[in-house]
């Protein structure tokens, strides 16, 4: 593999992603690196529609590209993880982003290694994570988000729990797009996952 998922998502070439994909799950690719390049492809979609380069109908296509992707990689995942304690985890969208693969990945990977994962979905409103944490008394929130604008979001709702008297009693990790230790920081949150296996390690060192 030499970066051609990543190139095909990232010119949305439909028919050759999923192509590519079937041909190296069927050789017996491992399925991580293979949603590892369709989501480079995706970071690279993100980039273009940030420059103005692409619009919101290449956005939602691509986004269509990767959910097919999605589905076949998933069931390859999912015969690789090994179940783990469990515990509660609230997962959304941030207000403003509707992306839903990301996420759905990482709800995916803690629902199979075995923990209770509460789905609030997509441009989630700040509001709805608090009122999650305080109904469900989950002690970790995962907040994802793929586009720039996710940023401001994260941090307007990291606030928001805070202002509750909440931030003491979860651990809040995030992801998505561009996320690095920067953007951790200026959203206030306590770790930042790369992929979905990154968000599994991070609850599992929580839940110790």
């Amino acid at each position: 593999m030499s970066g051609e998922l990543t190139k095909a998502i990232a010119e949305l070439e439909e028919k050759e992603a999923i192509r590519l994909t079937k041909e190296w799950l069927d050789k017996g690719k491992d399925p991580n690196v293979v949603f590892e390049e369709a989501r480079n492809g995706m970071a690279t979609v993100g980039k273009r529609f940030a420059e103005g380069v692409y619009f919101l109908p290449e956005l939602i296509y691509s986004g269509e590209i990767l959910r097919a992707v999605k589905e076949m990689v998933l069931p390859k995942l999912k015969k690789e993880v090994k179940t783990s304690k469990r515990g509660k985890v609230i997962v959304g969208t941030v207000a403003g982003d509707i992306h839903d693969i990301g996420k759905d990945i990482v709800v995916f990977m803690l629902d199979v290694n075995g923990y209770d994962v509460t789905d609030l979905g997509v441009d989630v409103p700040i509001q709805k994570f608090v009122d999650a944490i305080k109904e469900t008394k989950a002690p970790v929130v995962a907040l994802s988000g793929f586009l720039t604008l996710a940023f401001d979001a994260m941090k307007e709702t990291i606030d928001a729990i805070k202002k509750a008297g909440l931030r003491d009693k979860v651990k809040i990790m995030i992801g998505g797009g561009q996320i690095d230790e920067e953007i951790k920081k200026y959203t206030g949150a306590d770790a930042y996952g790369r992929d979905a296996m990154a968000a599994v390690n991070l609850a599992n060192g929580w839940f110790k």
